[in-house]
C-alpha cells in the first residue's frame, strides 16, 4: 500500500499543498478553521510528515537537542537508579517539542575530556538543531558555548554558574534553596550538621555549599573541616562520605547531602552502622528524586521546577527568543521557586 503524502492531505482538506505544509510546520497566519480542517484530514488519512522532507523544505531542522554530562548520566544508568533530574528535563522538553511538532534529542557530552570540541562540532553538523538546551556543566563550558555561538545555533542554559557566555539563562536558586534546607535542620534543633559536597565540576555544587555555610554562619554555628565530606553526586560517594562523618569524634546529628542519590547512600550507611534515621541521624537531600519518595524513611529534600524550566526553555527556542550570543535572564516570577519538601527522614533533635 502506498504511503499517504502531503498531496493526499491537501486534496482531502480542499486546500493547497503550501497550506498543508504551513499547518504541519506550525507556521503563523493560518486561519483556525483551515488549520483544524488540515489536521483532521491528516489524522483521517494517517499522515505523518517526514522529518527529512520538512527540513529540506526550509531552513529548519525541527530538532531541539539537549547536551547532558556523559559521565554522571552513564553512572546513573549503569547503576539502574535512573536519573530523575534528567527525566524531568526530558519530560518538559519532550512535551514542549511535541506540542509544536518538533523532535527532541538527548546527546551525551564528555565535558571532562579533550574530545568535547569534536563531539559538539560533529553533532551540530549532523543534526543542525534549531536550538540546544544546555544542562550543567555544559551550561558553563567555554568550548561548547563558543561552538554554539560560532555556528549561530540558539541555546538556553539551565542553571549556569556564570552570567557570561551568551544564550538565554535560566538560573536555579541553589544557594537560597540550600540555605532553606539548612535552616530547616537548624530549626529542628540540630547544631552539628554534616554536609556532603557534590561533583566539583558543577556550579550547583559550589552554590549549595555556599548556601549551607551561609545559613550556618547566620545562626552563629561554626563548621569544622570534617563536617564537609567529599562527594560526586553518586550513591556510593554518599555512602563513603557518611561513613567518614559518622567516624568523627563528634559525629553530626543531621546530614545534608547535595543531591538525593548521595542522601540515599547516607541512609544506607547509617543503617549499616546500626543507627536509625531520623532517631539518631536526620538526613536531607536535594532534587526530589523518585528514589527519595519511596525510600524508608522517605527523604526530606528540595524540589526544583525542572519540568517547568525545560518547557520554558524549549518554547523560547522554538519562538526564536533565545538567539546565540544573547545574554538575559528569565522574567522574574515566570518560573516557580524551589520547594522544601519535608518527609520522614528529618526530625527534631532528641
Amino acid at each position: 500500500m502506498a504511503s499517504v503524502t502531503i498531496y493526499d492531505v491537501a486534496a482531502h482538506a480542499g486546500v493547497s499543498i503550501k497550506t498543508v505544509s504551513r499547518v504541519m510546520n506550525n507556521e503563523p497566519n493560518v486561519r483556525l478553521a483551515t488549520r483544524e480542517r488540515v489536521t483532521a484530514a491528516a489524522e483521517a488519512l494517517g499522515y505523518h510528515p517526514n522529518l527529512s522532507a520538512r527540513s529540506l523544505a526550509g531552513s529548519k531542522s525541527f530538532v531541539i537537542a539537549a547536551f547532558v554530562d556523559a559521565a554522571l548520566t552513564m553512572d546513573h544508568w549503569r547503576s539502574e537508579r535512573g536519573a530523575d533530574y534528567l527525566s524531568r528535563i526530558q519530560l518538559g522538553a519532550t512535551a514542549a517539542c511535541r506540542e509544536a511538532g518538533y523532535h527532541f534529542m538527548l546527546e551525551l557530552i564528555d565535558n571532562a575530556t579533550p574530545r568535547v570540541r569534536q563531539e559538539v562540532s560533529s553533532l551540530l553538523a549532523a543534526l543542525k538543531p534549531d536550538g540546544v538546551l544546555l544542562t550543567p556543566p555544559s551550561a558553563d563550558d567555554a568550548v561548547v558555548l563558543g561552538l554554539l555561538a560560532a555556528s549561530g545555533t540558539p541555546f538556553v542554559r539551565l542553571g549556569p554558574e556564570h552570567a557570561a557566555g551568551g544564550g538565554l539563562r535560566l538560573p536555579m536558586d541553589d544557594r537560597a534553596a540550600a540555605m532553606r534546607m539548612t535552616e530547616h535542620l537548624i530549626g529542628l534543633g540540630h547544631r552539628r550538621i554534616g554536609f556532603i559536597l557534590g561533583e566539583p565540576r558543577y556550579g550547583a555544587s559550589r552554590s549549595r555549599r555556599e548556601g549551607f555555610l551561609a545559613a550556618m554562619a547566620a545562626h552563629g554555628l561554626a563548621v569544622s573541616d570534617g563536617w564537609l565530606a567529599k562527594g560526586d553526586f553518586t550513591y556510593q560517594s554518599g555512602v563513603e562520605a557518611t561513613k567518614a562523618l559518622l567516624a568523627l569524634r563528634e559525629p553530626p546529628t543531621a546530614i545534608f547531602a547535595s543531591n538525593d542519590d548521595m542522601a540515599l547512600g547516607a541512609l544506607a550507611a547509617i543503617d549499616e552502622a546500626g543507627l536509625a534515621t531520623p532517631g539518631d541521624v536526620s538526613v536531607a537531600g536535594f532534587d526530589d528524586s523518585s528514589g527519595g519518595r519511596v525510600s524508608r524513611p522517605q527523604l526530606t529534600t528540595m524540589r526544583q521546577p525542572l519540568v517547568e524550566m525545560a518547557t520554558y526553555a524549549v518554547r523560547a527556542l522554538i519562538r526564536g527568543e533565545a538567539p546565540a550570543g544573547f545574554d538575559d535572564n528569565a522574567e522574574p516570577g515566570r518560573l516557580p521557586p524551589s520547594e522544601l519538601v519535608v518527609r520522614r527522614s528529618t526530625a527534631p533533635l532528641p
